[in-house]
């Protein structure tokens, strides 16, 4: 949630150093502030963005600014729950890009969870379909809309919008 995963009185700088500092990452507060603004420039913001407090930035950016934060950790797995759900469609095109180069980049693996199959289609190598807390199907993503084996995920797959 982008809006309320940040604290309003810390600057974002510091909401990125703050979990590095508890995990022992860097050996002191210079290192971890010039790793802090190199993760801000990987995320399309940057420098002049490390002293400005949440409520300056918009919902895209403050986005930006939690994957930052998760990133920051050196993370082998990231859980995306409906993570750009609340984002306009060019603004989640734009956070959509940003995770797929950072998986490419840091070698991390999503979990992603969404309702917006195209969305899924876009970041997924695999797909689990659930339906009611059991799982329905289960294939490479490619596989699964060319060719979905249950009734139910077909009915997902045709109620993508086409365009």
């Amino acid at each position: 949630d982008p809006y309320s995963s940040l604290n309003p009185r810390i600057p974002v700088g510091k909401a990125i150093v703050e979990p590095m500092k508890v995990h022992g990452l860097y050996k002191n507060d210079s290192e971890r502030k010039a790793k802090t603004i190199e993760i801000l420039e990987r995320v399309g913001l940057g420098v002049a963005y490390f002293n400005r407090y949440p409520h300056e930035f918009s919902g895209g950016q403050r986005q930006r600014i939690g994957i930052a934060r998760t990133i920051a950790l050196q993370p082998k797995l990231i859980v995306c729950d409906e993570s750009v759900s609340a984002l306009d469609i060019s603004v989640q095109a734009q956070v959509l890009n940003l995770l797929n180069e950072l998986k490419e980049n840091f070698g991390f693996t999503y979990i992603f969870i969404s309702h917006d199959l195209a969305v899924v289609k876009y970041m997924s190598d695999q797909v689990l379909v659930m339906n009611k807390g059991k799982m329905e199907e289960i294939a490479d993503a490619d596989q699964l809309y060319a060719n979905p084996k249950s009734d139910y995920t077909k009915k997902l797959i045709d109620a993508i919008p086409k365009g």
